[in-house]
Parts: C-alpha cells; sequence; structure tokens
C-alpha cells in the first residue's frame, strides 16, 4: 500500500493520465501574422536584439505588441515583450513556440519600446535593463480591476495662465496650437511653478493632447499633486512614483496606459510613462541629482524626456530657479530657447542678496566678518527678520558635528578600529565613528598625542543649538534628514535646513542665512560649483522680494564667483560661464565622458577594444585608471560631442565582444556621469 492510500493499480492510471496531457498535440501555428518579434529579457550585450518566435493559434490573440510573454531561450524560460507581429521571419533556422502569454495587458506601447531602444543605445546600455525601468512589475490583481476609461477625459477646470504672465507667451500659444516648442525656463524669484507647470499641462489638455510633468521628489511630487487637483481636477491626472509601492504604482501605471486622465505626473520613474498622443513633457529642476537613475544603464530622467520630445514630436519645458550646465548647452546649440522674464521683473521679484564682509563698512563693524560662521550682520539680519516672520538658516552638513579634528594639530580625528571619522552625535557623550559606530572615549591623537578635539564641521543640530541660545525665546524648528518639513507657517522663527530639505514658508521668508559657503565649494566633484549655486538659488528664491524687506546673506568668500552670480541673480550667466569652462576643460556637456569602472584587467581590456575600434579623427581620450580599492579600478574615456555616438556604440561593442568571449571581470559603463570627481 502507498502512504496517501491508493493503489499501485490507480497510481500507473495516474501516471499514465498524466504522460498523455503532457504528450498531447500542440496547438497549429496561427495563419495571420504568426511571427513574434520578441524583446527578450537578457542583458548581455552580445544578445541586445530582438528574437522571432512562432505564435500558435491559441494564443494569437493575446500575443499583441506589448503583452508580456514567456518564451524558451539558452533552455530556460524568460521574460519578454512582444514588440511586434510579422508575416514571415528573415531569421533563416528553425524558429520556437511562444510559450504563454503572461499578460494580454499591452503595457509596453510602441512609442515607449521605442523610447527604451533609444536610451539603450543613448547610454551604451542594453534594451531589457531599460524596460525594466520603463514598465512596472505585474500585479495579476490590479489588471482585474476596472481601470478602462469608457469615457473620454475631462475637460481642466481652469486655463488660466496666470502664472505666466511675466514671461513670453510664445511658449504657452504654440502648445494650444498643438506645435512642439521646446524652452528653458528660468523661473522669477518666489514663482509657484507648481501652479504653472499645472496651467501649462492644463493648456495642453484642452487642446486634445496629453501631458507629463516631473517633479525631483515626494515632496515637490505633493506640490504639484495639489496645484493639479486645482486646475484640472482631482480626476484629470495621474501620479506616478516609485514611492508609491509596487501595487499603487502599477494601478497608477494601467490608469495612465487606459487614459483616465491626459496628464502624468511623479518623480523619475515616470519618465516613461505611456501617456497617450503626448504633447508636453516637462521637468522642474533638471540640475538635481535625484533625476539620475541608480540602475543600469543610469539614464538621467532630463535626458529620457528630451528624447521622447525628439522623437514623439512634442513639446519639452526645463524650469528651475537656477539653470544646470546641460539646460545652458540646449539654448547655446538651438535646441531649446530661453523662456526668462525681463530683467526689470526678475529684480523686483527677487531678496536683496549680500555677502558678509564684502563692504569695508562690514569690516570696520566687524573685522572677523570674513572668517566668523556667524558674523555680526548675519546676526542683525536674523534679529530683523525675525521681527515680520520666519528665517531660514541653510547648513550644508545633517547631525552634530560631523567631523572633527585635533585641538592641537588639527589633524583627522579618525577611529582606532577601522579608520573611520569621528563625530558628535549630541551634546554629552564621547565620540563615536561615523563608520562602525564605536565610541571613541580614549581617543588620542596618533600626531601630537592630545587628548582633546574640536569641530571641524558643524552641522544643522548645533546651529539650531547654537542659535536657540543666542536667541532665546524664538521657536528653532529643523528640517533634513528624516524630519523633514514641508511647510512653516507665517510666524516669527529660525528653520535650520540642510540643502534640499528647506520648507516652504507661508508668505514667504522674511530672510536667510547660507553657512558655510566654502563646504558646498570644496566638495570632491568637478560639479561642486554648479550644484551649490543651484542650492542657493532655491533656497533664496524662497525669500520674500527686496520691497517686502526680504534678505539673504552668504556667509563666504565676497570675490568667489558662485556667490557673485547670487548676489546679481544671475543664473543664467553662471551657467554660460560654466559651459565656457567645462568647453575649455572638456568636460560634459561640452564633451562626451564615459566612466568605466572594475577590475584592473577587465577595464584595461575593455579600453584596448575601445581604442582599437575608435577612429584616430575622434580624438579618443584616456584618463586612468586610478585605484578606487585593492580590487577596482576607474578609466575615464571622452571624445568631442560630435564624436558622442560614435564613442557610446564602439564601447557597446566593446562590450558585446567580451561577453561573447565570456572575458572574466563585469566593467560598468556610465555615460555622462551626474558627478565627476
Amino acid at each position: 500500500m502507498t502512504s496517501n492510500g491508493d493503489s499501485p493499480e490507480q497510481l500507473t492510471l495516474l501516471r499514465d493520465t498524466v504522460r498523455k496531457s503532457r504528450t498531447k498535440e500542440p496547438a497549429e501555428i496561427t495563419t495571420t501574422l504568426p511571427v513574434a518579434r520578441i524583446a527578450v529579457d537578457v542583458s548581455l550585450p552580445h544578445l541586445d536584439r530582438p528574437f522571432d518566435y512562432l505564435v500558435p493559434d491559441d494564443l494569437a490573440k493575446a500575443a499583441q505588441p506589448g503583452a508580456r510573454v514567456k518564451v524558451r531561450f539558452a533552455g530556460k524560460d524568460l521574460d519578454g515583450f512582444v514588440l511586434e507581429r510579422l508575416d514571415e521571419s528573415d531569421h533563416d533556422g528553425k524558429l520556437v513556440r511562444l510559450r504563454k502569454v503572461v499578460s494580454p495587458e499591452q503595457v509596453l506601447t510602441p512609442e515607449i519600446a521605442d523610447l527604451c531602444r533609444a536610451v539603450a543605445d543613448r547610454y551604451a546600455g542594453v534594451l531589457a535593463d531599460v524596460t525594466r525601468l520603463a514598465v512596472p512589475p505585474r500585479h495579476a490583481k490590479v489588471e482585474g480591476e476596472a481601470l478602462r476609461c469608457d469615457q473620454p477625459p475631462r475637460p481642466p477646470v481652469s486655463t488660466s495662465r496666470s502664472e505666466w504672465s511675466p514671461y513670453p507667451t510664445g511658449f504657452l500659444d504654440a502648445i494650444e496650437r498643438a506645435e512642439s516648442p521646446r524652452a528653458v525656463w528660468t523661473a522669477v524669484p518666489g514663482a509657484d511653478w507648481p501652479l504653472a507647470f499645472a496651467q501649462a499641462a492644463a493648456v495642453c489638455a484642452a487642446s486634445g493632447r496629453g501631458a507629463l510633468l516631473l517633479a525631483p521628489d515626494a515632496r515637490d511630487l505633493e506640490r504639484l499633486a495639489a496645484a493639479c487637483a486645482e486646475v484640472l481636477g482631482e480626476s484629470g491626472f495621474v501620479t506616478l512614483s516609485a514611492d508609491l509601492g509596487p501595487t499603487a504604482r502599477y494601478r497608477a501605471f494601467l490608469s495612465a496606459l487606459h487614459g483616465r486622465a491626459r496628464v502624468v505626473i511623479g518623480t523619475r520613474a515616470a519618465a516613461f510613462a505611456p501617456v497617450a498622443d503626448l504633447g508636453l513633457v516637462a521637468m522642474w529642476d533638471d540640475g538635481d541629482e535625484s533625476y539620475a537613475e541608480p540602475r543600469a544603464p543610469y539614464p538621467n530622467a532630463r535626458e529620457v524626456l528630451l528624447l521622447r520630445a525628439f522623437r514623439q514630436k512634442c513639446a519639452a519645458l526645463l524650469g528651475g530657479y537656477a539653470r544646470s550646465a546641460e539646460a545652458a548647452a540646449l539654448v547655446e546649440s538651438g535646441f531649446a530657447h530661453e523662456l526668462i522674464a525681463d530683467r526689470k521683473v526678475t529684480r523686483a521679484a527677487a531678496p536683496s542678496v549680500h555677502i558678509a564682509g564684502e563692504s569695508d563698512i562690514d569690516l570696520a563693524r566687524d573685522p572677523s566678518a570674513r572668517a566668523a560662521r556667524l558674523p555680526s550682520r548675519a546676526f542683525e539680519i536674523a534679529r530683523e527678520g525675525l521681527r515680520t516672520g520666519p528665517v531660514l538658516v541653510q547648513v550644508p552638513r545633517a547631525g552634530y558635528l560631523p567631523s572633527l579634528v585635533c585641538q592641537t594639530c588639527r589633524a583627522p580625528s579618525r577611529c582606532a578600529t577601522c579608520g573611520g571619522t569621528l563625530r558628535r552625535t549630541g551634546g554629552s557623550g564621547p565620540a563615536s565613528c561615523s563608520v562602525c559606530g564605536r565610541p571613541a572615549a580614549d581617543h588620542r591623537c596618533p600626531e601630537c598625542g592630545d587628548t582633546r578635539m574640536r569641530a571641524a564641521i558643524i552641522g544643522a543640530r548645533r546651529t539650531a543649538e547654537e542659535l536657540g541660545r543666542a536667541f532665546p525665546g524664538v521657536v528653532v524648528r529643523t528640517s533634513g534628514g528624516d524630519n523633514m518639513l514641508d511647510v512653516v507657517p507665517d510666524a516669527p522663527a529660525l528653520v535650520v535646513s540642510t540643502p534640499g530639505a528647506e520648507p516652504v514658508a507661508e508668505g514667504g521668508y522674511s530672510a536667510a542665512l547660507l553657512l558655510d559657503t566654502w563646504l558646498m565649494l570644496a566638495r570632491p566633484d568637478l560639479r561642486a560649483s554648479e550644484e551649490a549655486v543651484r542650492r542657493w538659488f532655491n533656497a533664496a528664491a524662497l525669500v520674500r522680494p527686496a520691497s517686502a524687506g526680504g534678505m539673504v546673506i552668504l556667509v563666504g568668500d565676497p570675490s568667489a564667483l558662485p556667490l557673485q552670480a547670487i548676489v546679481r541673480w544671475s543664473p543664467e550667466g553662471y551657467a554660460a560661464r560654466e559651459i565656457e569652462e567645462r568647453r575649455t576643460a572638456r568636460l560634459a556637456p561640452a564633451a562626451k565622458l564615459a566612466e568605466l569602472t572594475g577590475p584592473a584587467e577587465s577595464v584595461n581590456d575593455l579600453v584596448t577594444r575601445l581604442r582599437d575600434l575608435m577612429p584616430p579623427s575622434a580624438g579618443l581620450e584616456v584618463l586612468g585608471p586610478v585605484d578606487l580599492d585593492e580590487e577596482t579600478v576607474r578609466a575615464v574615456v571622452r571624445t568631442p560631442r560630435a564624436h558622442g555616438t560614435t564613442l557610446v556604440r564602439s564601447l557597446k561593442e566593446s562590450q558585446s565582444a567580451r561577453t561573447t568571449k565570456k572575458n572574466p571581470g563585469t566593467v560598468r559603463i556610465q555615460v555622462d556621469p551626474p558627478s565627476f570627481g
């Protein structure tokens, strides 16, 4: 007897039944478009091409372009997308049958498939990696919900253009005429950019076309959603963001796919959103590093939107208080035009900006104004500002005392166990390691033997503590890290924030103190100055106009050009200067760069192959490789911008040759990296 009570005869009958079911005759191949061209989920560069499969008759109806399928590939069942159906294949060999249609939902539309291919080619990547970014993972339960929209999208609640009154009207007029203008928008200080974006989307939606709006983070996306609800109505747009979670994100993706609304808003994850009849793509603060995708092939959402604008012939808008070097290059090349208010309008909206110690009067009143962290004039401005509203204090580093040095010789204080930087997380207790967390109660400087330490950098928490003592009775709020404030009331308070975490003040800040500017400029990154200027413009734009008493004080070197750009309120001028310097130094976006990271032998092999493929006229230059650690090196290759396509194509071919021969070691290729130091 068997353990489950079945007799041997019953088991024999069961085995025969299973064998017959497995050997039943397969379905006939369909006679209508019998070949499916499939993008198989394989990340090997030498296999980055579509493959043809035969479509069985019982799968013919579901296996439509964009559907998810299962195919047999290299002895395994792999995922894929149907790209197109054909009458015949150009493959000479025998074709394999399509195994399964995972879902009939056509999630990879032809426009997005074309965009994914272009992004893969732009970044020396493979299509499979890009489609993973473009199409969220499937959730069968969500597909069963009634997400299809039988009714046409509702018209916008409002078609007002009030936020665009300071600027030339040609851009929105062109969108209304279903044209495809491209613009770099430099917003006036204090502009309500979420409302401006919503109004631009409403103009596009009223013309019968769709719009895609991107914000850099969840806080800005929430502000954009509130503005869109006001202008477009609660059901007039779809929000798509990775922060929604897998299920909610897939639900939002399908809502956009089925045309529940003409407007889609989101963060970086929405750059590939399937918007029908796309008429406008727009993003705010395109220089924000959150737009850089950390997964292969590492595309930037700005480049994805610009590719969409070019390939789908729609309008494009890059907006910000500052201007990135890449945006300046678009204006310089003629790809986009400048959308900027008259200089008088900008100056009237801007606060009064000064640098501590910039005048002889400041130095006469406070001889240490250029060296002090909080010079007397900064205290005076803060005290004056607190009479009428909140005062913003921007501090580059979070924490309490994030870095310590020896009291006597100023040598960096490091952990005796792992070598990490010592820090203090509060006003009491011993210093601890920022890497391993071990306390350093018995620390002694290896250079001079002193046991005392002092702060090398003062963080936001310590700054808030010091200001609380300097202004007794004043409310002190902090914003940064895990404690992010969205809005602060129009009441006297000190708001200490790290860059990018500044909350919006109702009615604007009465004053702003931008401290430790040297620290932001001293970052080991060639983009440090551009990033610092962007952060300072974003903070200063939250301050009331000078006519309403708004004042900004920067604590730093008065001769530093980045600080002078804030004083003159000239983001476009600074960006143009930055482009010129990068052209001289042969850096992006004036040149095409790619960063190669991996084992030394693998990187050297890839560089050798690249040299063989690139023509001498391309001007290929190799920097490095340099050691990153015991096992990893980094090399940078670059060419003039005109030969950028050749460089990227040669990188892809070199990678393909290595993977074809199964050479050991993986080399990470990052084209136009967001940071370079």
